[in-house]
């Protein structure tokens, strides 16, 4: 009776090995992404040349401070001030770019903080003040500067 049932058991192991699984898809390629249709090229060619001068224009804005210790019309003028320096700094970063450095603090895979800086590395002069509208509080200068191929210094 034992060698009846191992016997039959036995065969029908062997016949349940034989049978055919279904079969899995392949698994997909990972294909690379298709190239850019247009190939990036990098213009050699200087903007500003020696017949060509640049004329660059930018809008600085400049807030009157909210304490009370000064007079209305020294907040204007402090307004006025602050829209002139954020229009020279407009101004260099037209003229000379931004450099932007980035450190993020990473524990327990969660970011704990991020800080970015910015940097403008430029010397501007001579530029020139267009127009200055006063509103609310708020004063934006309108600024332009000229610039020809001798006055640029790598």
């Amino acid at each position: 009776m034992k060698t009846a049932l191992f016997s039959l058991l036995a065969f029908a192991l062997f016949f349940t090995g034989c049978t055919k699984q279904p079969e899995c898809p392949p698994p997909a390629e990972h294909k690379a992404p298709p190239p850019p249709s247009k190939p990036i090229v990098h213009d050699s060619t200087p903007v500003l040349t020696q017949h060509k001068p640049i004329r660059i224009t930018v809008v600085g804005q400049g807030v009157a401070p909210c304490t009370g210790s000064c007079s209305p019309e020294q907040a204007l003028v402090l307004a006025k001030r602050a829209a002139i320096v954020d229009g020279y700094r407009l101004i260099a970063e037209k003229v000379k770019g931004v450099y932007v450095q980035g450190r993020d603090y990473v524990h327990n895979m969660m970011i704990k903080s991020s800080k970015v800086r910015t940097f403008v590395d430029a010397n501007i002069r001579h530029a020139n003040i267009i127009d200055t509208l006063y509103k609310d509080g708020l004063c934006e200068v309108e600024m332009e500067i000229t610039l020809n191929y001798s006055q640029l210094s790598y």
